[in-house]
């Protein structure tokens, strides 16, 4: 978790002058990633379970299945004291036609719809997408360098840390 702790300390200290521009081409970059990170994403039905060599456990489960769009969460599952903890527990819409990745809410924000009622926060919202979607950034360059290997789930629930 101390990762986590540092990439949030790093988050605000990276701000682009065309932030709109730089999100669009981050969430490009994360859809591939999440790509790279698990090849059968795409075609996931249910669940998956990722592991790498004396590392965390990682989850993929598949919330919702469009046509155009994916829903999923994606986390790692810390076992302490016989309690499962999901954390980082991003939720990630996946446009699969302009091959976008785009973090929704995660375990400690939530969406931007109950975030910001004002809509002409826009400036706030943006900062808000950057951070969520920024983080997973990092988070995905830390997944495939520990190279995870997946395994498809019939069942959701079987899902377990190990």
């Amino acid at each position: 978790m101390l990762v986590i702790e540092k990439i949030n300390l790093t988050m605000s200290y990276v701000n682009p002058v065309n932030k709109s521009f730089c999100l669009e081409q981050m969430c490009a970059s994360n859809y591939h990633k999440l790509l790279k990170l698990m090849p059968e994403l795409l075609v996931l039905k249910e669940a998956a379970l990722g592991v790498a060599l004396n590392n965390t456990p990682l989850h993929i489960t598949v919330i919702e299945n469009t046509p155009y769009t994916m829903m999923i969460e994606l986390n790692h599952c810390f076992t302490q004291s016989n309690d499962e903890h999901f954390e980082p527990a991003m939720k990630i819409r996946l446009y699969l036609d302009a091959q976008l990745a785009e973090v929704m809410s995660d375990q400690a924000h939530s969406s931007i719809a109950v975030a910001f009622k004002d809509k002409g926060l826009s400036k706030d919202i943006m900062n808000y997408k950057w951070q969520l979607n920024y983080f997973l950034q990092k988070w995905l360059d830390h997944c495939l360098k520990k190279d995870y290997q997946f395994s498809v789930m019939a069942d959701a629930a079987a899902l377990i840390c190990s």
